[in-house]
């Protein structure tokens, strides 16, 4: 189970050098709500709208009737329209960022899983067996309830893939890369990488903490 390689700023500006880097970011947010999707919606979402596939074509490939195939691309549709589109507000990324580890630090299960999207996925990226997919709004909120914040431990918050993320360190090394990716309000997606070999590699210097 591998996570994209996080594209992680700190601070509040962009300068013109980093539009690019944003750009790439964006990116990444719209094909993470892509991988969101279930098989059938993103076949029928890419092949109408990004290639002009006519349902009645889609159709056989789905195993499903053309108006089906139209009601699937129409339910992606609204999913990636509702993906980033352009530069995020940074309060409204600390808030979500400050009550996942408000509910998590106080195990608050409940509040866990109201921020949750009934299907939201975590992703689990450690580089070794002990990777994992976990679906579900009650079986994320379950894993973060292991997850506490030790002593030793201090989350930065940052901008990930263009969307809100969190920096762990420990005694100032970081140990632990999250992002999170919001729709409608709600989680809808949560990349976790601790692979020690990626994360020295990203030589990440986190300024502000949580």
């Amino acid at each position: 189970m591998r996570v994209p390689d996080p594209v992680v700023e700190f601070g509040d500006g962009v300068d013109p050098a980093e539009q690019s880097v944003l750009a790439d970011a964006v990116g990444l947010a719209l094909m993470v709500v892509l991988q969101s999707l279930n098989p059938a919606e993103r076949l029928a979402y890419v092949l109408h709208d990004m290639f002009a596939v006519p349902f009645n074509d889609i159709a056989p490939m789905l195993e499903r009737t053309p108006a089906t195939a139209r009601q699937l691309a129409s339910r992606a549709r609204r999913q990636v329209q509702g993906a980033p589109a352009g530069r995020p507000d940074r309060v409204r990324q600390r808030e979500i960022v400050d009550a996942w580890l408000a509910a998590a630090r106080g195990g608050d299960f409940a509040g866990l899983v109201a921020m949750l999207h009934p299907n939201a996925v975590l992703r689990v990226d450690t580089g070794g067996a002990d990777s994992k997919l976990v679906r579900g709004a009650a079986a994320i909120a379950g894993q973060a309830m292991r997850y506490r914040a030790t002593a030793t431990f201090l989350a930065h918050f940052a901008t990930v893939n263009a969307g809100p993320g969190i920096i762990g360190t420990v005694d100032g090394r970081t140990t632990s890369v999250l992002a999170f990716t919001v729709a409608n309000g709600l989680i809808a997606q949560v990349d976790i990488l601790t692979d020690p070999q990626r994360l020295a590699a990203l030589n990440l210097s986190p300024e502000a903490t949580t």
